[in-house]
């Protein structure tokens, strides 16, 4: 995964808490989750369904 091993995630995490706070931690976690599934689902989908999608 990105060639990140246990301590480099484990640095990103403890900035991330010192950057945001530990009460918006699960917030952007499920909002990251979200954008990602969103993704693959749009990477995933047929050619018509995307264009029904802008059409609207």
């Amino acid at each position: 995964m990105f060639g990140l091993g246990l301590p480099e995630m484990m640095v990103v995490l403890v900035i991330g808490l010192l950057f945001f706070g530990p009460s918006k931690l699960p917030g952007l976690g499920k909002s990251l989750g979200e954008a990602i599934r969103g993704f693959k689902k749009g990477i995933a989908a047929e050619p018509e369904e995307v264009k029904a999608e802008i059409e609207k």
